[in-house]
């Protein structure tokens, strides 16, 4: 299945490129969430038509996604978790508790942003993970897990 891309799209293309999908990756995901439109005679028309108006919403998008990038550098992130003896988590911290604690802080970043490629934090510890806004621009985040006294 041949798609037009309305936008960058990680390991596919870029904004106006003529990409080959599997079928299902298009209908099920492409489509939907408007990154893509079949390519049509009469898409690649209307794509033509709103080239300059997706150029400009990409370019603020990326403005907007590297501000927020520019405030999370070096920022770190304190999350307290219940934790035995030896410094073993009950559970795990993962990317819902560094949002909300981010988001306690005053930082903007949403639970999908969030990138951990190591899995869930176990442990108490520092650690660093990754918050991309963009798909070409990411910010690296320090996580502090503290041990909560009860």
């Amino acid at each position: 299945m041949e798609m037009i891309l309305l936008e960058r799209v990680k390991n596919l293309g870029d904004l106006g490129d003529v990409v080959k999908v599997k079928s299902g990756y298009g209908r099920n995901f492409l489509l939907p969430t408007g990154k893509a439109l079949t390519a049509t005679e009469a898409n690649k028309k209307v794509f033509e038509a709103r080239k300059a108006e997706l150029l400009k919403k990409a370019q603020e998008s990326v403005a907007g996604a590297k501000a927020r990038a520019a405030k999370l550098a070096g920022v770190v992130i304190k999350v307290k978790a219940l934790a035995a003896e030896e410094g073993k988590l009950y559970g795990s911290v993962g990317p819902a508790e560094i949002a909300r604690a981010a988001e306690a802080q005053g930082h903007d970043v949403k639970k999908s942003e969030i990138d951990m490629p190591e899995g869930a934090i176990r442990t108490v510890g520092t650690f660093t993970v990754v918050a991309r806004f963009h798909t070409e621009i990411e910010a690296s985040i320090t996580v502090v897990v503290e041990e909560e006294k009860s």
